[in-house]
């Protein structure tokens, strides 16, 4: 397996896309923020101390999709020209849904698992002064498409294939 960032001596390098055409590419990602019944119930009925949680999660993710080049050092700038994030509510656990959609030369697959990743830090954020013990687990990148490898699918993920919802 050949790793991209690295050179034929072993040195970290950032990838050149100069040559490559722009493409309309998409990718999602998923996070989830397992905590009590009491932090759900809160959510649920608007009472978190620090406010609009769902609110401020969605902001949050909005720009760190929009910041992937300034944390991750190999990482492109690119356009993002879409972002999406959605907050639901479940049993145990705040499920945190990203798409993001470019039309440039490399994918969105880093910038839509950022915006999970911040957006579920923004919920740890705002009720770790009523729950200590939430957690985000399960951050991964669900789909992609477009680009030089074309669609790819998380198996067990098929249900939410871009497309299959309103992009």
């Amino acid at each position: 397996m050949k790793l991209t960032h690295l050179d034929s001596a072993g040195k970290v390098w950032m990838v050149d896309v100069t040559e490559k055409q722009p493409t309309v590419r998409a990718a999602r990602a998923q996070a989830k923020v397992l905590c009590s019944e009491t932090v759900l119930e809160a959510l649920r009925n608007g009472s978190v101390p620090k406010g609009d949680v769902l609110a401020v999660a969605r902001i949050a993710g909005i720009s760190a999709a929009k910041k992937v080049p300034d944390l991750l050092p190999l990482a492109h700038t690119i356009g993002v020209h879409g972002a999406e994030v959605d907050v639901t509510l479940h049993s145990d656990h705040v499920l945190i849904t990203t798409c993001v959609r470019n039309a440039d030369r490399t994918g969105v697959e880093m910038e839509a698992l950022t915006a999970a990743t911040i957006a579920a830090l923004a919920v740890i954020d705002m009720v770790k002064g009523v729950d200590r013990s939430a957690v985000i687990s399960e951050c991964v990148i669900t789909h992609k498409s477009g680009g030089r490898s074309g669609d790819w699918v998380r198996p067990g993920y098929e249900s939410a294939a871009p497309g299959s919802q309103a992009d």
